[in-house]
């Protein structure tokens, strides 16, 4: 499937029930009120269940996250709590390929809650794009910032106005976070 994105062209690999578990980001939405049938397609060693349909999976588990190759997020409802079961779902569409050195990443930051998410490119809010590797260690980087003010202190600018500005620029550039505040002294 090609799609056509702000002028670029991204390759985008077709995921179905037999490749979707290998080495990939997708985040399920959590649905309330489903009735997980008893015939499931799958049942892994780790007991979480899946049913396929034409459309993408329904997966019943208890661990989200990390899954095996994978990194399976749940956007879940607020009564979510960890290890508790839930039953999640998710197009075919919503997989990605995270063993690769393709770009299909952006980096969303909240400077008010001081967090950083890794985000597929169907949502893409951002000029630039990241491998899921390097938007990982940015997203690392970012985190830092965040949680220690030390390094802001060779800067004469007001933390929370410096903090915002080097990482807005972290995430839409392919320079490094060294360069970046080394353009602020």
């Amino acid at each position: 499937m090609v799609a056509f994105f702000n002028s670029i062209y991204f390759l985008l690999k077709t995921y179905n029930k037999t490749n979707f578990f290998k080495h990939t980001f997708c985040e399920f939405t959590q649905i309330d009120g489903y009735n997980f049938p008893e015939n499931t397609n799958y049942k892994s060693k780790s007991e979480s269940m899946y049913f396929y349909t034409d459309e993408g999976v329904y997966r019943k588990s208890n661990h989200w996250g990390r899954v095996a190759n994978c990194r399976w997020k749940l956007i879940s409802n607020n009564h979510y709590k960890n290890q508790q079961i839930v039953i999640g779902y998710a197009k075919w569409n919503d997989f990605y390929p995270i063993n690769s050195t393709e770009k299909n990443f952006f980096i969303e930051v909240n400077f008010e809650e001081k967090t950083a998410k890794i985000k597929p490119i169907k949502e893409k809010k951002s000029k630039y794009l990241f491998s899921f590797s390097e938007a990982q260690k940015r997203i690392k980087q970012i985190t830092h910032l965040f949680k220690d003010d030390k390094w802001a202190s060779y800067f004469n600018e007001e933390i929370e106005s410096l903090r915002m500005n080097i990482i807005s620029q972290f995430i839409n550039t392919e320079k490094s976070l060294q360069e970046i505040k080394r353009s602020f002294k």
